[in-house]
């Protein structure tokens, strides 16, 4: 325990949050965010950490329902190619709701912004360390909202050339994600993919070894160096 330790409580709220996100997809219809709630979600996402102190994110916040429908369209194409794509699981995967475009209170396109390529601190080797940064400020966001009771979905669904050029982007900027944000019916206690039977969420000690890439055990744990 150190000097710089929250309090119980605090802790708490924050593995709280972290635990009790979910990836949403079904929003109450009509309602609303506020102007000051949105902004502290926004502010939560800029204070992301980043590679190089880069800030490699934009945030596109959609107002237009016209664009919105525009939006929906594109997820809708690429989730029938994505149905083709799975063969057997197509007609399995068309079942699921797996976005939530028309009904969310708040849709927002996130980009890598224009002009990344100069930014070579962190990135020389690995140049995909700025979309690690915006992936890291929409975990932000997707806290921030769990904490404010709002849930958020991200939908990933979308050709990002298509999407780009619908919003005007720069060439050498990509949008990476579609985000669903308002007041949601519950948080299920498990993912949605479980709860639909489409995937399981696998243990911890499937992820971790020491030392070293260390093959998994029958039981699919990794056996850590010096176990018995």
């Amino acid at each position: 325990m150190t000097e710089h330790v929250f309090s119980p409580a605090d802790r708490q709220a924050v593995y709280r949050a972290i635990h009790t996100r979910r990836d949403m997809r079904r929003f109450v219809p009509g309602a609303e965010v506020s102007e000051d709630v949105l902004s502290r979600l926004l502010h939560a996402a800029h204070a992301a950490p980043n590679v190089g102190l880069m800030q490699p994110w934009r945030f596109i916040r959609i107002t237009d329902t016209a664009l919105r429908r525009a939006i929906h369209q594109l997820v809708d194409e690429e989730r029938q190619r994505t149905a083709a794509a799975l063969g057997p699981r197509g007609d399995e995967f068309l079942a699921l709701k797996v976005e939530g475009i028309l009904d969310c209170a708040e849709l927002f396109v996130v980009a890598l912004r224009d002009g990344r390529q100069r930014h070579i601190f962190g990135r020389r080797t690995l140049p995909e360390m700025d979309l690690a940064s915006v992936a890291c400020a929409i975990q932000n966001l997707w806290l921030a909202a769990r904490a404010e009771g709002l849930g958020m979905g991200w939908v990933s669904l979308f050709e990002p050339r298509r999407l780009a050029t619908l919003l005007g982007m720069p060439a050498d900027a990509v949008p990476v994600a579609v985000l669903c944000l308002g007041p949601v019916p519950d948080f299920p206690d498990r993912p949605q993919l479980e709860t639909d039977n489409w995937a399981a969420g696998r243990p911890l000690e499937e992820f971790v070894s020491e030392n070293g890439w260390t093959a998994a055990d029958d039981t699919g744990q990794f056996m850590f160096q010096g176990s018995p």
